[in-house]
């Protein structure tokens, strides 16, 4: 790079830049657009988040970000709307169907960019000093401004490195040309550039779409999985009851059969027991004829006295006891076979795709 920041001295007498050729400055930074770096050219429009863009760099960008868009007739191109995002904040510009053309147009800057454009035409030479002075100079040839382009170097050099220097061979073009060249390649490159950061912060937020899909879908699939088994659980108990009632009314059947047969058998008992008592009383009769009389009744009729109470003849012959079957009181046959059903319930699994269809 033969080329170095120079200055040319001031004439005599002369100053530094005024305060109002400074604000003229940096109101011209203001007026920059942030795609092509110039400033900005009519119309101007603004975006809904308050930044300005030229109208041409609002349409490369809206057409790199909507490539679909830009291969459309003239027809449908005003029939449908698009998105892209602002090269400042990031902002989501959605466009109706007059694409950028819906845009709305900034007059107050384009009338403040009128009257910059009047204000430095008017200004007068002295007020321009700081940018006349302040030049790129050549570092072989110092009186020589760089103001050509080497296109085989792919550098800035002067005239007289062409003629007679370095770049005598070279292939070189004038420097505004190659200036207005790349900086329009720049403009389309950030255009391209934003352009594929939109697309790639569309594909993310579509991801974060599916992550939180995921999640739902996850949330509600274990919701459903979960009622199914607690669906299981209370079949599984309603039919414990059911089976747990059978037990319980066979076990009351069989208890209050045998206690049935515990208070026929009390009341044998107790009949026998008063004949006994009876029986031994007229043991101590000490007259044959009356113990006699007594001893027959008590052995073969039923007793006059004591209604439903018969001799002990009868008494004997009735007192077979009415005994249980073996086993009777067992309840083992109340038993059931899980195996199998706790077998499927282990293997209890997801439907395969071919079940689904």
């Amino acid at each position: 790079m033969n080329f170095a920041l120079g200055f040319k001295p001031p004439a005599a007498g002369s100053s530094g830049p005024s305060g109002g050729s400074a604000t003229m400055d940096n109101l011209e930074k203001q007026l920059i657009c942030p795609i092509c770096l110039e400033m900005f050219s009519k119309p101007v429009v603004i975006l809904p988040c308050q930044h300005n863009l030229c109208r041409k760099c609002a349409s490369d960008i809206f057409q790199a970000a909507n490539p679909l868009w830009q291969t459309r007739g003239s027809s449908s191109m005003v029939s449908t709307g698009g998105r892209f995002r602002c090269p400042s904040c990031r902002h989501e510009v959605v466009l109706d169907r007059h694409g950028v053309y819906g845009l709305q147009r900034n007059l107050l800057v384009e009338n403040i960019i009128d009257i910059y454009k009047q204000q430095e035409s008017s200004r007068p030479a002295d007020a321009k000093t700081d940018q006349q002075q302040q030049q790129l100079m050549c570092e072989e040839h110092e009186e020589e401004k760089i103001n050509i382009y080497c296109l085989s170097c792919q550098t800035p050099t002067c005239s007289m490195c062409k003629v007679f220097g370095r770049h005598k061979a070279c292939d070189v073009a004038p420097l505004s040309n190659v200036y207005k060249r790349q900086k329009t390649e720049l403009s389309d490159g950030i255009a391209v550039l934003v352009a594929s950061n939109d697309r790639i912060q569309a594909l993310i937020s579509q991801m974060e779409d599916i992550c939180r899909n995921i999640e739902e879908n996850g949330h509600r699939q274990r919701e459903q999985l979960a009622n199914c088994f607690d669906s299981l659980v209370a079949i599984l108990e309603e039919r414990k009851e059911e089976l747990v009632g059978l037990i319980a009314k066979q076990q009351d059947d069989k208890i209050k059969y045998v206690r049935s047969l515990i208070s026929h058998q009390g009341d044998h008992l107790e009949t026998a027991v008063k004949l006994v008592e009876t029986a031994i009383q007229s043991m101590e009769e000490p007259h044959m004829a009356l113990f006699l009389q007594v001893g027959d009744q008590l052995l073969r009729y039923p007793f006059l006295c004591h209604p439903g109470h018969y001799g002990m003849t009868a008494t004997a012959k009735t007192s077979k006891i009415e005994r249980l079957e073996l086993g009777y009181e067992s309840m083992s046959h109340f038993v059931i076979d899980t195996d199998d059903v706790a077998e499927v319930l282990r293997n209890i699994d997801f439907r395969s795709e071919s079940h689904r269809s």
